[in-house]
This record gives C-alpha cells, structure tokens and sequence, in this order.
C-alpha cells in the first residue's frame, strides 16, 4: 500500500467537503460552476502550497493565500461541512483532528 500525501488527502478533503455542502445544505445532485470552481482554486492553492507536506490547517496558517472572495467562500462552506463531516466521513474527521495536533505538538518543542 503507498502512502498518500499530505497534500493529496487535503485535496481529497476539499472536493469531498465542497461536495457535501452542494448537496446537503444547497440540495443540488451536482456542483455548479461557481463551487465547482472553488474547489479547483483550493486543489491549486494546496499544490503550490509554501510549507509543502509540513502545512498546517489553513485557519492555523500564518500566510492566508486566498483571495478575499474565494476565502469567504470555503469559510461559508468549512462553517457548514466541518461539524457534520464526523457524520460523511469519519476518516477525513479524525485524520484532520490529529493534523491539527500533530502540527501545533511540533510547534511547541
């Protein structure tokens, strides 16, 4: 089995995130454009990211490297998604929990 990268599983969390608010919260079978695009721009920043494999969460991160729309936009959706992603997909919730620890214990030594 190979190991996915950090940055891979990230991208993965956004579609899936973006995906669950266009479905649940916006009750659409399919992305539109907008979101759509969205999730594209967060993929792109992700692989260009200046921490690499070492990033933190983005809320955590010192350089915000959104724009301002695109930012509110994925704050709207993470406010929606992130308390009901325990609920679609446990996974992603628990790997995301101990990313936020795992990064703010390195911090700390």
């Amino acid at each position: 089995m190979s190991k996915t990268s950090k940055i891979a599983r990230d991208q993965h969390t956004i579609e899936l995130m973006v995906g669950i608010y266009c479905r649940h919260h916006l009750g659409l079978e399919e992305m539109p454009p907008a979101y759509r695009e969205l999730a594209d721009y967060a993929c792109r920043r992700l692989e260009h990211c200046r921490w690499g494999e070492e990033k933190p969460a983005c809320k955590d991160c010192p350089v915000h490297c959104y724009a301002p729309e695109k930012r509110a936009m994925m704050q709207e959706v993470m406010r929606w998604v992130g308390p009901r992603m325990i609920i679609y997909s446990p996974g992603a919730t628990l790997r995301h929990i101990g990313q936020c620890f795992f990064i703010k214990g390195k911090k700390k030594k």
